[in-house]
């Protein structure tokens, strides 16, 4: 199914980003903002469904105003506070969900929020940035195989959200395939670097999507009677699904990490070695130093300052001492 996106569709004289009647045979006419105001169902299983940019002004007191919504709610669902919760409130169902950002530019760990308030008959969804999951779902409707009613559209709504996350979890996971085929010895200092990356998306992503899985258990403990039993079993299985990609995450993050110590460890091993071999050159020509100085020192009484073949004396000398030392390192067993 195509991306589909709302970020060119707002009507910048009103916050509505599109507005759908549900026919409850899986199809949906268009309604506008203000033929929305004090909409009543003309049929049965009508359910009218507002997607919402909260960001603009004046969308709490309309919530108050033409949904009975209380304050404190209407609070909540126009507010940044956009950790995923869900509770039930008389007989609407309030919730924050969130997910994956797969705008332009942005990075896994970047999550866009959710609101929802929905009574059963009337459904309202606000979001602050673009997101892609309404608009999958508004295709579906348009397309007269979409959801039937409101619990089955939120239900909808929370499987998509979590379903985007295994892209995500399998791209992490392919470039840590790539990762553990490469050479550390070569590209150590970019291999840790896209491996801190990767465990830092794994954090992120585990930190918004625990709570979200509180929200969907409590959704499915306590939400109204207008949500049905096939609604509440589509749920668990969201929860079952939502459950697994956390389990793989932990996994992804584990397995980062344990690729993490390798290439560290093979590093100060690598280099480990090399001042090991410093440190026998530096043993081997100590000596040898120590020779060469001592005779090349500017005072009277140095043997051999008159002699032709003193030098190659000296030479076979150091030649004799080097060979030595080689010999008493390697019965050492420091080479």
């Amino acid at each position: 199914m195509p991306e589909l996106t709302d970020a060119a569709d707002t009507d910048t004289e009103t916050p509505l980003l599109f507005g759908r009647v549900l026919d409850g045979k899986g199809g949906a006419r268009p309604i506008g903002w203000y033929e929305a105001q004090g909409w009543q169902p003309s049929a049965e299983g009508e359910v009218l469904w507002l997607h919402v940019c909260r960001s603009l002004p004046g969308v709490q007191e309309w919530l108050e105003e033409n949904f009975r919504v209380p304050e404190p709610t209407a609070e909540l669902l126009t507010s940044d506070q956009t950790r995923p919760r869900a509770f039930r409130e008389g007989a609407t169902l309030v919730g924050t969900l969130r997910g994956i950002n797969f705008n332009p530019g942005a990075e896994p760990e970047d999550m866009i929020s959710m609101q929802f308030w929905c009574d059963g008959q009337r459904l309202v969804t606000l979001r602050r940035h673009p997101l892609q999951t309404p608009r999958t779902v508004l295709a579906q409707l348009d397309q007269g195989q979409g959801p039937l009613d409101a619990g089955a559209t939120i239900t909808l709504l929370a499987e998509y959200m979590i379903t985007r996350m295994s892209q995500s979890i399998v791209d992490m996971n392919e470039v840590l395939d790539a990762l553990e085929d490469d050479d550390p010895d070569e590209n150590a200092e970019s291999m840790l670097k896209r491996i801190s990356t990767i465990r830092r998306n794994c954090l992120a992503l585990k930190r918004h999507m625990a709570p979200q899985h509180e929200a969907l258990e409590q959704i499915s403990r306590d939400a109204p009677a207008w949500f049905d039993e096939s609604d509440r079993r589509e749920i668990a299985e969201s929860i079952a699904r939502l459950r697994r990609y956390l389990d793989d995450i932990d996994i992804s993050k584990e397995s980062a990490l344990v690729l993490q110590d390798e290439i560290r460890a093979r590093s100060l091993a690598s280099s480990e070695q090399a001042t090991y071999m410093l440190t026998i050159v530096a043993g081997i020509f100590l000596p040898l130093s120590f020779l060469t100085g001592l005779l090349g020192i500017n005072v009277g009484g140095m043997p051999g300052m008159d002699d032709p073949d003193a030098f190659w004396a000296v030479v076979a000398l150091c030649g004799l001492l080097f060979i030595g030392l080689i010999v008493a390192f390697r019965r050492l067993r420091w080479l």
